[in-house]
């Protein structure tokens, strides 16, 4: 008996969750403890900018070779030979780039504001290098299907991290009674670094939990197969850098562009804080590119190919919206995942989570160049979408602030995902759900809508009230997707 593709796809979403997602998530456990009990907003601001260097520097220090590494190994007669290369050229980069960043400390933190914090230099470089040392044998662990062992390793580096951090901000400055500078080492060293200490620290775990994977490794480079893995890779440095800068451009342009620099920390401190707010739709979406893709190429040669793609986007969309009410109906009690001092901020919530929900139905979109074997349309759009990113953050972060940022954000998603449908009409056409789309998406703007006019009512009553109108939204969804398909086994399409 043959498995419904649909099923499968969410069964594949929910394994991946747990290998990828889990770690991702006791991360994000850290959010309510560095904003409630350790860290100021201007604290916590540095932390949140230094964090985005290391995303966008990570994607250029590793410049497309795990990609590179799955698209060569899988038809190599020496799998060894490709590990060994994709390897070895990563370990001299970083070689290069921890020297480059030692010997050139003092200028990197005057560029990028930190002066008086050298060491916030040498530290996130630590980390950049040791995390692009672990990608290949990730990527080796993937190709051999050792899921659980991925999974094992990625869990256990971010509960260590987890553990240091607990260590160094809060059971050590407890027992000095909070008077570190009883400490040696915290006499010179303010708490914003133990942060970076204890991620570098788990990095470091993580590469030597991962030398069994690489005892067969050889420094050792066949230079015509490395030159074939730049020329792929490249590619996909383009791709996934113009991503990173969609993902992390406004809060690295919040430290420079707001007009105030004396409150610049503290203003993108309350801004990231509550960015943060969107870990539900962040994570969902992450679980579903992992299983996408796979899903999408599989099906593509089968006869309801579109047809499924077209269910998949509903199914995407209905339950996007669902974690959009979820989180804003009941933002009073989430609020609390983040310190009472970066509440000024939950204003940006339902800017972002609308963001978040236009980029996924991009990668459902996606499917159009990538199974056309189109993908440089899909850099030119990502492309754009980095440039109108940039441009709006320049024109809107020094007149709006992080308010600013937020909308620069949501017209970027915006627009990458209205130019891939459009695009995709075209080259790729799908006939998805229209009517289903516009339903969800205009019930769930309703709904929110009349949630607003709720907000001076007492505490439970808005809570019961609000109840009501996210079982409203689960019901007409259980009328239009479980009742109406068991009266028929075709949806209507909108040409």
């Amino acid at each position: 008996m043959s498995t419904n593709p649909i099923k499968r796809l969410a069964g594949e979403t929910a394994i991946y969750g747990l290998g990828t997602m889990v770690p991702r998530f006791l991360n994000y456990l850290l959010v309510p403890f560095y904003t409630i009990l350790v860290f100021n907003q201007a604290e916590y601001g540095q932390i949140t900018v230094l964090y985005s260097w290391v995303a966008l520097l990570l994607v250029l220090l590793t410049y497309g070779m795990e990609t590179a590494y799955f698209r060569y190994v899988s038809k190599s007669d020496n799998p060894q030979e490709v590990f060994n290369t994709t390897s070895t050229s990563i370990l001299i980069t970083s070689l290069l780039f921890i020297v480059s960043i030692i010997v050139f400390v003092k200028p990197i933190a005057r560029v990028i504001d930190y002066p008086a914090n050298k060491e916030y230099i040498i530290l996130i470089g630590l980390i950049i290098a040791l995390d692009a040392l672990a990608a290949i044998p990730f990527a080796q662990l993937r190709y051999q299907n050792k899921a659980r062992k991925f999974a094992t390793i990625r869990i256990l580096s971010v509960l260590i991290t987890i553990a240091l951090n607990l260590l160094f901000l809060y059971v050590i400055p407890t027992l000095a009674g909070k008077n570190t500078s009883t400490l040696p080492f915290y006499q010179s060293t303010n708490l914003v670094a133990f942060v970076f200490i204890a991620n570098m620290l788990g990095s470091l775990v993580t590469l030597l939990l991962l030398l069994p994977e690489i005892k067969g490794y050889k420094p050792r480079i066949n230079k015509v197969l490395l030159k074939q893995l730049l020329v792929y890779g490249l590619p996909v440095l383009v791709i996934s850098l113009t991503s990173m800068i969609n993902e992390v451009a406004d809060k690295i342009m919040l430290k420079y562009l707001l007009p105030d620099p004396t409150t610049a920390d503290a203003q993108l401190g309350i801004y990231s804080a509550s960015y943060k707010l969107a870990i539900i739709m962040m994570l969902f979406i992450q679980m579903f590119r992992y299983a996408a893709e796979p899903f999408f190429f599989a099906e593509s040669g089968k006869k309801d190919a579109k047809r499924n793609y077209s269910k998949v986007l509903t199914y995407f969309v209905l339950f996007c919206w669902l974690i959009f009410l979820g989180v804003l109906l009941f933002l009073d009690l989430f609020k609390y995942f983040i310190g009472p001092a970066f509440w000024a901020g939950l204003a940006i919530v339902p800017i972002i989570l609308a963001a978040k929900l236009f980029l996924g139905v991009f990668y459902n979109l996606s499917v159009w160049y990538k199974l056309t074997n189109n993908t440089l349309y899909g850099a030119l759009i990502a492309v754009a979408g980095s440039l109108i990113t940039i441009a709006l953050n320049l024109i809107l972060i020094p007149k709006y602030g992080y308010m600013g940022a937020a909308w620069a954000n949501f017209a970027c998603y915006f627009f990458i995902m209205m130019v891939s449908f459009i695009w995709g009409r075209r080259v790729y056409k799908i006939n998805y759900e229209y009517l289903k789309l516009i339903l969800y998406s205009v019930l769930a703007v309703i709904l929110y809508t009349i949630s607003l006019q709720t907000t001076e009512w007492e505490f439970l009553s808005r809570i019961i009230f609000n109840t009501l109108l996210l079982s409203s939204f689960v019901f007409t969804a259980y009328i239009f997707e479980v009742r109406n398909n068991k009266k028929q086994n075709k949806p209507t399409h909108v040409q």
